[in-house]
């Protein structure tokens, strides 16, 4: 059997995900986030303090991944890291106001980004697409 790329779904996910990217990107500059950023944004707006390892646990992306985000936000002004009241080793991260102001403004644009690669998509057709995509990153997860 040959390969055909179009019929392969991990590069079609591969040109997904750079179009979702893109996508957000250009909406996220206009706010002042980068759309690597928005994973551990949306952690934060929904439980302040986490540590790097909490968050490393929850988005599932290498160390140094995390160390360069997190160092980035800072310097965008978007996070601040404080000292852990029991745990010396660790840093907890925290939003800034510049962060806090932007999160319905940002949630939008990702809507905005799906919206506008679902255009033409029936809503049965969207709501399976996003039901195939969760399935097959639940089959990632079990190998």
């Amino acid at each position: 059997m040959a390969f055909d790329r179009m019929e392969s779904a991990t590069y079609l996910a591969s040109l997904l995900a750079k179009s979702l990217s893109r996508a957000l990107q250009e909406r996220g500059n206009k706010l002042g986030f980068a759309p690597g950023q928005f994973p551990v944004l949306l952690e934060l707006w929904s439980e302040e303090g986490l540590t790097q390892k909490q968050l490393l646990d929850r988005l599932d992306i290498e160390q140094a991944t995390m160390a360069n985000t997190l160092a980035r936000m800072e310097r965008d002004g978007l996070v601040v890291r404080k000292k852990h009241p029991t745990d010396r080793r660790a840093q907890q991260v925290f939003l800034t106001s510049k962060a806090r102001d932007m999160e319905t403004e940002a949630k939008e644009a990702a809507l905005a980004a799906d919206q506008s690669l679902f255009t033409g998509f029936r809503r049965f057709e969207r709501e399976l697409m996003l039901e195939y995509m969760r399935m097959a990153i639940a089959n990632d997860t079990r190998n």
